[in-house]
């Protein structure tokens, strides 16, 4: 998951059972006794985010706030009070904390926190190489090359001015959270709240809290009232990703808040009037299973005012090269490097791969070379030894190669594989050295 959490309570109890619960999430997880343990950690190390108690000795919460502020402004802060102290959580959102949760407090709504703000540094992150990319590019198009994506991005276009429901589909990985984003960013909405939710990820309870929220008590073990998802994306978008997963009851409240504009609280008695544009995702056919009587039909009808499929990678290589240079400019930020582009080999390794996993792989392919590279461009020294064995085993399609030309070639890339060994090749291709020698000349 690659993101790493400091959690400063004096309370030795809680503090375990914190670092235990969000470990058991995922999560790289540090406990510290108070606010002076805390900073001397993040001196150390670096830290996405910082769960802090209000009252610890030494240092309070509200002063490590403050010193982390200061210092790690891109540090999210969420602060743990007592029920009695609001005032304390008050001042520490204006003193720039994110989230707040009150003792004591019941873990799946911590859990919940968490996962809210990790979506929060992301959409920070990608948000930020969105408006490079726009301001650099003056447009979206700019980020693809292919026929099949330029036309995905002409809806786009011409949907700027529209708030219509949108389903995206696909096949896992080809980008349909990014193209979401795109339309949300690009549309007279994109002052307004962008939020999302993946209902493959959650039980049922956890989608009907996510979604529509609960009042005071309505939920055991939790004391205030929360607002949810499509409450706080009024005037926004909220992207609903793995939506066929939604639990049929839910699918009927979801279809109830789209006809009437109006949603109720879990434990509500009063309707609030809501206004938020729904782009839903699958990477299986809604349709298909909408026959199957395994989505609602009405529901699906609500969400498919406008329908895009987005094709997998390996049919539009030729966006290989900018949504490299697009994750080159998202990840860049996270590392103190100058890195330039791709080097030319680097490149022709990338578009002879087959991509399994999409533009979700090509971005971990990125983000790792970001970190592995030292130089001023993406060499192939950076990328991941799984394209240089599928090199190995596949050749070009545009020419008929010779025998000959096959072997030497094959035998030079084992040879490269293995640093130069020639001991080492021979025994992978089952040769002898001499063997390997006339393979080469």
């Amino acid at each position: 998951m690659n993101f790493k959490i400091l959690i400063a309570e004096d309370e030795d109890i809680t503090r375990k059972h914190l670092v235990y619960a969000l470990k058991k999430e995922g999560y790289e997880v540090v406990g510290t006794r108070n606010g002076r343990e805390a900073l001397e950690h993040m001196e150390r190390e670096h830290f996405d985010a910082l769960i802090t108690d209000v009252k610890m000795p030494e240092m309070n919460g509200i002063e490590l706030l403050r010193k982390v502020k200061e210092k790690y402004a891109g540090v999210e802060v969420m602060i743990i009070t007592g029920f009695g102290s609001i005032d304390s959580a008050v001042e520490a959102m204006k003193k720039g904390a994110y989230e707040y949760i009150t003792k004591p407090f019941n873990l799946d709504e911590l859990i919940i926190k968490v996962k809210n703000l990790h979506e929060r540094k992301l959409l920070k992150k990608e948000n930020t190489a969105l408006k490079a990319f726009f301001e650099m590019n003056k447009g979206i198009s700019i980020i693809v090359r292919s026929e099949s994506m330029r036309n995905i991005m002409a809806t786009v276009e011409n949907m700027r001015d529209s708030d219509c429901n949108v389903i995206i589909t696909g096949e896992t990985g080809v980008g349909k959270s990014l193209l979401a984003k795109i339309i949300h960013f690009t549309s007279r909405r994109h002052n307004m709240p962008f939020l999302s939710v993946n209902c493959a990820t959650l039980t049922e309870e956890l989608i009907a809290k996510e979604l529509f929220g609960y009042e005071e008590a309505a939920v055991s073990g939790i004391l205030e009232a929360k607002p949810g998802l499509l409450e706080i994306a009024d005037s926004g978008t909220l992207f609903i990703d793995a939506v066929t997963e939604l639990p049929p009851s839910l699918q009927k409240r979801l279809l109830k808040v789209i006809e009437d504009g109006e949603l109720m609280r879990i434990g509500g008695t009063k309707p609030l009037r809501i206004n938020p544009r729904l782009i839903a995702a699958s990477s299986v056919s809604i349709k298909g299973l909408v026959s199957e009587a395994g989505f609602d039909k009405d529901l699906y009808y609500r969400l498919n005012v406008m329908e895009i499929f987005v094709p997998p990678l390996r049919e539009h290589k030729e966006d290989i090269e900018p949504l490299g240079r697009f994750f080159l400019q998202k990840h860049l930020p996270d590392v103190n490097k100058k890195i330039e582009g791709f080097a030319e080999d680097t490149i022709k390794i990338l578009m002879g791969y087959s991509f399994p996993g999409n533009i979700r792989e090509l971005e971990n392919i990125v983000e790792g070379a970001v970190i592995r590279e030292n130089s001023h461009l993406i060499t192939p020294e950076s990328l991941p030894r799984s394209l240089k064995l599928y090199q190995i085993e596949t050749f070009p399609p545009e020419r008929i190669q010779t025998i000959s030309e096959l072997t030497r070639e094959y035998a030079q890339k084992v040879l490269d594989l293995v640093e130069g060994d020639k001991v080492r090749a021979a025994e992978l291709l089952g040769v002898s050295e001499f063997t390997l020698w006339k393979m080469l000349s």
